[in-house]
């Protein structure tokens, strides 16, 4: 099979290092790819959302099997596009990536099929939306209605910080367009978690349990990012919670859109609160999650490529009785190495050092993200840079073999979080 994975970041990396382990797989392109991908597979000079020139590439080239990693394409309706000329592609519809392109289309759509989620008020006017968030009073979280690129989303601690987001968003529009609604919503309490499932809009494919570490710094300060690191499995999930997750919630949602006539094929991200009262959501993505991928997929021991392929065929019922789904017992964990200033304006070009040092070190993968191949060097080319990525027997292990790794990498003002995974040393609940 000859292979395009779209994308360029650490999630599309960790996608094409799996993808190469396929036995079906001969060929892997990557559009445009990083640096690091550079060295599993052809990267491409064709943007992620020139949806055209991937089309014309894929039929050139007789691609069998297109993976999209990022949201915008999806959005854009990439998938549309290369069924048309039936290709096969993973990933959802135009309509069906509403789900994340679309705040106030999911929310509306939790509500009419009662996945449970935070309470919430839509507004196209900023005058109604301060005055909701002064009698409301905080804590209350304000996000964007589109893409954002992971960032739209302000959790306000004060009223004062709510009415300003309400400001930065709809007035100054530091979003753009993605602001013109917003979701005024309860700041719910608890732990996070990500739950990530593959589904042909009828069954579903459960990957292994993750935490994401959103905030820039250390103990959960600073603004949001992309994500700065997480770990699979976490503690928080038993094996009861996760079977609430997917009945309450995962299979509502997809039952919902299937009522609404649209048909969900892809990869769908749930990012969960798990409150005193249950597991609701926080938001959904119609994608792989990024860093969570690049904490998963080295657990996963089946053929990636083979349960894809079931998904884009609609046979994942038969490939689930037909097949076993297994994952290393091992937990792992990714620290985001990134740019100084990330997640605000950042310098690229900055070489990077000690990558040849740790590439052969026992259960430690280094997944690319902002990178980019010049001379046989690496140099930083995005915010977020390298994804250091470790297995180990138990968290503790893991943390500490990807720390190891990590101190010996060094680039100008790289920055990383030091606290990835070490809330789930503070759960022994049995995990998923």
């Amino acid at each position: 099979m000859r292979v395009l994975v779209i994308g360029s970041g650490g999630r599309e990396h960790a996608l094409v290092w799996k993808i190469a382990q396929s036995k079906l797989v001969d060929k892997i392109f990557c559009s445009p790819g990083n640096g690091g991908i550079s060295e599993l597979a052809e990267c491409l000079n064709i943007k992620s959302e020139d949806i055209f020139s991937l089309l014309e590439f894929a039929r050139k080239e007789k691609i069998d099997l297109t993976i999209v990693g990022p949201e915008a394409p999806l959005a854009e309706g990439i998938v549309d596009e290369f069924k048309n000329f039936k290709l096969r592609i993973f990933g959802p519809t135009k309509l069906a990536s509403r789900l994340e392109a679309s705040k106030v289309f999911a929310k509306e759509l939790m509500k009419k099929y009662n996945v449970p989620t935070a309470d919430f008020c839509i507004f196209d006017n900023p005058d109604e939306a301060r005055r909701y968030i002064e009698e409301k009073k905080a804590p209350l979280v304000v996000k964007a209605d589109g893409l954002a690129q992971g960032k739209g989303v302000i959790v306000a601690k004060t009223t004062e910080e709510a009415l300003n987001a309400v400001k930065l968003i709809m007035e100054d529009r530091i979003f753009g367009k993605a602001g013109e609604k917003i979701i005024v919503e309860d700041c719910l309490e608890g732990e996070e978690a990500s739950i990530i499932v593959i589904t042909d809009s009828r069954e579903v494919l459960p990957l292994a349990s993750s935490q994401d570490h959103k905030r820039v710094f250390d103990g959960d300060r600073g603004p949001n990012t992309g994500g700065m690191g997480a770990y699979s499995p976490t503690p928080l999930i038993s094996e009861n919670i996760f079977k609430e997750i997917l009945d309450k919630i995962v299979y509502r949602i997809i039952d919902g859109l299937a009522k609404e006539g649209i048909d969900y094929r892809g990869s769908l991200y749930a990012g969960i609160m798990l409150t005193k009262t249950g597991p609701k959501v926080l938001e959904f993505n119609v994608r792989f999650g990024d860093p969570e991928t690049q904490a998963i997929l080295p657990r996963l021991k089946s053929d990636l490529v083979e349960a894809i392929l079931a998904v884009v065929d609609g046979h994942l019922t038969k490939f689930k009785r037909q097949n076993s789904w297994g994952w290393d017992e091992r937990s792992c964990i990714c620290v985001v190495c990134a740019s100084e200033g990330y997640p605000g304006s950042y310098e690229k070009g900055k070489e990077i050092f000690g990558l040849e040092e740790i590439k052969n070190l026992k259960d430690i993968i280094v997944f690319h993200a902002g990178t980019k191949k010049q001379d046989n060097r690496f140099l930083t080319n995005g915010g977020r840079v390298l994804g250091i990525t470790g297995l180990g027997a138990n968290i503790k292990e893991a943390i500490d073999r990807t720390y190891e790794a990590t101190k010996k990498i060094y680039f100008e003002g790289m920055h990383y979080r030091k606290d990835i995974g070490y809330r789930a040393l503070k759960f022994t609940t049995v995990r998923v």
